[in-house]
């Protein structure tokens, strides 16, 4: 018998990577691999604990990540699966761009082109209910799907929810992994969409001609005790990007499709 690749990874205790986080990084390049095939039984929580050498809770978190993207499923009694592909995702759940496009069987990726730490102008410290000057990370992404450029993402943190954020942690790891490991969970979030034309600097960067129509995405996320903790504000090419609203009786959902 065969055994499971997962039990052959390497963990490293030392890295700055959480654990959790480097196993669902693991797993998720077995599945966009092809290692591990929709329908595929992980290893037991046992299992991972003993061959890995980690904790219950680590292993719990990791896949409670995976589950929450949609990329693996629990069946009461048989243990954790790897789930079917699904070719959109709803945004009922906080935004993700890596599950977001993962679910779409299309491969994201990231550049950092900018970090700094600023004190932002008084309308970004509004949008955070923050009437005194305090320092903030600003922070701009290249995001890409397949390689080619999709969007071009500027945040910004609170400096004092995670002081010790640097450039190096914000190119290696999810920003939202670093922020729950200091109890920080997303729980909510506010968009606003408006159409625009790119500028001759925004459309270089984002592969496409000048003034090619486009999306400008903002995003405000709130935690579980309702503090707005990331503003978010993205251009997003419009040739790629296709935005759906469907009516019903029990209210509106909203999705975001990629054109590869």
């Amino acid at each position: 018998m065969m055994t499971n690749p997962i039990l052959e990874a390497n963990l490293q205790a030392d890295s700055n990577v959480p654990l959790y986080f480097q196993l669902v990084s693991i797993i998720k390049r077995y599945v966009s691999a092809g290692i591990l095939a929709p329908g595929d039984l992980l290893p037991s929580e046992a299992e991972l604990c003993a061959n890995l050498g980690i904790s219950r809770s680590t292993v719990r978190q990791a896949i409670g990540a995976l589950e929450d993207e949609g990329l693996v499923v629990r069946k009461q009694g048989r243990g954790t699966f790897v789930a079917e592909p699904k070719m959109r995702r709803r945004n009922e759940n906080v935004y993700s761009f890596t599950s977001e496009i993962t679910a779409m069987g299309l491969t994201p990726s990231s550049t950092l082109i900018e970090f700094e730490i600023i004190t932002p102008p008084q309308d970004i410290m509004k949008m955070f209910s923050i009437s005194s000057e305090k320092l903030f990370y600003r922070f701009t992404r290249i995001r890409r799907v397949d390689g080619a450029p999709l969007m071009l993402e500027t945040s910004f943190y609170p400096q004092y929810i995670y002081p010790n954020l640097t450039r190096e942690l914000a190119e290696t790891n999810s920003i939202y992994s670093l922020l729950y490991d200091v109890g920080i969970v997303p729980a909510s979030a506010v968009d606003s969409y408006e159409a625009v034309r790119l500028t001759h600097e925004e459309a270089i960067l984002l592969g496409c001609k000048t003034g090619s129509a486009g999306f400008f995405h903002q995003r405000q996320t709130m935690s579980e005790n309702g503090e707005i903790f990331e503003l978010t504000q993205s251009l997003i090419r419009g040739d790629r990007t296709k935005l759906e609203v469907v009516l019903h009786k029990n209210g509106v959902s909203f999705s975001r499709t990629v054109n590869k």
